[in-house]
C-alpha cells in the first residue's frame, strides 16, 4: 500500500460507489473523473476517493468535493469530467448538480434536497 503525498492537494472528492449509485454509472463516473484529473495533470492538486454509500441514494451518482463540502447529485461520466474541468480547476460548481454546500451553507431548492437538513446556530457574541 502507497503513502499518497498530500501537501499540495487543494481538492478531496468523494464518488459514492454504494450499490445505487453503482447502478447509475458510478464506476463509470469515478474512471471518468480520474481520467479527467489525469488529462488536466491535475493529480496533485485533486485526491479522489471511493465510497460505499453515502445515504443520498436518491440522488444517484453522488459525488462530493471538500473542503468546500459541495455535494452533487446525478453525476454521469461526462458530469464528473465538467466537475474537474470547471469546479476543480476553474472554481465554478456545477449548479444543476448541486444539492448542498458546507461551505456557503447552501441548499438549493427544487432539487431533490429531501433529507438534507440544515441547522440553524445562533451566533452569541
Amino acid at each position: 500500500m502507497s503513502t499518497w503525498d498530500l501537501s499540495t492537494v487543494q481538492h478531496h472528492v468523494l464518488i459514492c460507489n454504494g450499490g445505487s449509485c453503482l447502478k447509475k454509472l458510478g464506476d463509470e463516473t469515478t474512471l471518468a473523473i480520474r481520467d479527467e484529473i489525469s488529462l488536466q495533470g491535475a493529480e496533485h492538486l485533486i485526491h479522489t476517493t471511493r465510497t460505499r454509500c453515502n445515504g443520498r441514494c436518491e440522488d444517484a451518482c453522488v459525488v462530493t468535493v471538500y473542503p468546500e463540502g459541495v455535494w452533487y447529485k446525478q453525476m454521469t461520466p461526462e458530469a464528473g469530467r465538467r466537475l474537474v474541468r470547471e469546479h476543480l480547476l476553474e472554481g465554478k460548481p456545477l449548479e444543476e448538480q448541486m444539492i448542498y454546500s458546507y461551505q456557503d451553507r447552501f441548499v438549493p431548492t427544487g432539487q431533490g434536497n429531501v433529507g438534507i437538513s440544515r441547522r440553524k446556530v445562533d451566533k452569541k457574541s
